[in-house]
C-alpha cells in the first residue's frame, strides 16, 4: 500500500468515527462523544496499517485494550452514580474500531457503507423502538414465516432442472416466491408504519404493492357495505392497478437486467399512461380520508407454496405451448395466468427472455415476452372489473368503467402498434 492510499484511508477511517461520534454526542452519550469516535476508528485503521509488517496480532491487541478502556469507563460511571443499563455505545465503538482496521485490509465502499449504517441505526433509535411497539404478535409471525421462506428453505432447494421440457428447477422457482412475498411484505410493514387511517393516494399505493387484485376485492366489499365510499373507493383500486405496472418492473429488473432493458419501454409507456389515468380520478374525486382494510399476512407458508405451484405450471404452460403451439399457444397461457395475478406470468416470461438472450435458442423473444406481460394485465383488469362488479355494484363500476377502458385502450394500442 502506497503513502497516499494509506492517507486517503485513514482520512476516511477520521471522517466515518467524526460521523458516528456526532451521533453519540446529540445523543448524550457519556462514555464517548465525537472525539472519542473518532480516535477509535483511527485506532482501527493505525492498527490495520501495522497488522501488515507485525502481523494480526496487533489488531487483536488493539481489540482488547479498546474492551479494556470501556470497562473502565464504566466503572467510572458507576462510581460517579450514573450507571447505564444499555451497551450500545459499547458495541458502536468496538464495531467501528473494527470498521477501521477492515478499512485497511478490505473494501473502502464496504467499510463507508457499514460506517454509514452504524450511524443510521444509532440515529433512528427512537423511530425502531416505536416500530417494534407498534407491531404486534402476529407482525412479528409474518416476520420470522418470511425468515423460514428465505433463509431456511431457499438454501437448501437443489439448483437444478428436471420435469417435462426440463423447466422445473427448485431453487428457481422459490427464489421467486422469496422475491414476491418480499414486495408484498414490504407493503404489509407499510401499513403497520401508516396506520390504517390513510387517504386513496396511500390507500392504493400499498394495495399495489401488496396485491391490486386482493385490494379490488377489499375495497368492492367496503363499496357495497358504503355506497358513499365509491368512489374513493374506485380510486384506490385505479392507483393499486397502476402500482401493479411498477411493481411489475421491479420483478423483471430483479430477474433479469439484460430482459429489462429491451421489455421496459412499452411497460413503462403503459405505466405512464396509468399514471396520468389516475391522476385525473385523483383530482375528481374527493380526498377523504378513509380506513384502509388491514391486509393478509402475505408470508403465511400456505400462499407461498400456492403461488409456487402457480408458477411452476405457468412455467410448465409457456414451455408446452412454445413447443405445440407457437406464440398463439403462448398469448393463451399469458390470458389465463392473468386473471388470477401478474407476478406468475411476469417472473416465468422473464425468465425465459433471459434463457433466449443468453442461451441464443429456445426461450422467449423480448418482442413477445412484454407483450404476454401486457396481455397479461389487460385479463387482471377483466378479471379486477368482474370482482368489481359482483362486490361492489354498480356505484363502484360506473367509477372503474372508464379507467378500466382507458388502460384497455392503451393496452391493445401498444400491442398493435409498437415495433420499435
Amino acid at each position: 500500500m502506497t503513502a497516499n492510499e494509506a492517507f486517503e484511508k485513514c482520512v476516511i477511517a477520521l471522517a466515518l468515527g467524526l460521523l458516528v461520534g456526532l451521533q453519540r454526542e446529540r445523543a448524550q452519550s457519556r462514555l464517548a462523544g465525537i472525539r472519542t469516535f473518532a480516535l477509535i476508528t483511527l485506532l482501527g485503521a493505525v492498527s490495520g496499517l501495522l497488522a501488515q509488517k507485525f502481523g494480526g496480532w496487533i489488531i487483536a491487541g488493539g481489540l482488547v485494550a479498546l474492551a479494556v478502556l470501556l470497562f473502565v469507563g464504566n466503572l467510572n460511571k458507576i462510581s460517579a452514580g450514573t450507571p447505564d443499563a444499555g451497551l450500545t455505545t459499547e458495541i458502536a465503538a468496538l464495531l467501528m474500531y473494527g470498521v477501521g482496521a477492515y478499512l485497511i485490509a478490505g473494501h473502502a465502499a464496504v467499510a463507508v457503507a457499514l460506517g454509514g449504517s452504524v450511524a443510521l441505526l444509532l440515529h433512528f433509535k427512537a423511530a425502531m423502538h416505536g416500530f417494534v411497539a407498534a407491531i404486534g404478535e402476529k407482525d412479528v409471525t409474518a416476520i420470522m414465516q418470511f425468515v423460514l421462506i428465505t433463509l431456511v428453505i431457499y438454501p437448501v432447494l437443489p439448483d437444478e432442472s428436471f420435469g417435462p421440457y426440463e423447466a422445473l428447477n427448485p431453487s428457481d422457482i422459490w427464489f421467486m416466491v422469496v422475491l414476491i412475498v418480499g414486495i408484498s411484505l414490504g407493503g404489509y410493514v407499510a401499513y403497520k408504519l401508516f396506520g390504517q387511517q390513510a387517504g386513496a393516494l396511500l390507500g392504493g399505493l400499498l394495495g399495489g404493492l401488496i396485491s391490486s387484485t386482493a385490494t379490488t376485492m377489499s375495497y368492492a366489499r367496503r363499496a357495497r357495505e358504503e355506497p358513499g365510499a365509491a368512489a374513493a373507493a374506485g380510486l384506490v383500486i385505479v392507483i393499486a392497478s397502476t402500482v401493479a405496472y411498477a411493481r411489475v418492473l421491479v420483478e423483471v429488473f430483479v430477474v433479469s437486467r439484460t430482459a429489462f432493458w429491451l421489455m421496459a419501454p412499452p411497460l413503462l409507456t403503459m405505466l405512464g399512461w396509468m399514471v396520468g389515468v389516475s391522476s385525473v380520478m385523483f383530482l375528481l374525486v374527493q380526498r377523504e380520508k378513509m380506513e384502509v382494510p388491514e391486509p393478509e399476512n402475505p408470508a403465511e407458508l400456505k400462499p407461498a407454496l400456492f403461488f409456487g405451484a402457480l408458477y411452476a405450471v405457468v412455467v410448465l404452460g409457456i414451455a408446452w405451448a412454445s413447443d405445440a403451439l407457437g406464440n398463439a399457444g403462448l398469448y393463451g397461457v399469458a390470458f389465463l395466468s392473468g386473471l388470477h395475478d401478474m407476478d406468475a406470468i411476469t417472473l416465468s416470461t422473464t425468465r425465459y427472455v433471459e434463457q433466449a438472450l443468453t442461451d441464443g435458442s429456445g426461450g422467449v423473444a423480448p418482442a413477445t415476452g412484454w407483450r404476454l406481460i401486457l396481455l397479461a394485465s389487460l385479463s387482471n383488469f377483466l378479471f379486477k372489473g368482474g370482482l368489481a362488479w359482483a362486490l361492489g355494484g354498480w356505484p363502484l363500476v360506473r367509477w372503474l368503467a372508464l379507467p378500466f377502458a382507458a388502460a384497455f385502450v392503451a393496452g391493445a394500442a401498444l400491442l398493435l402498434l409498437w415495433y420499435f
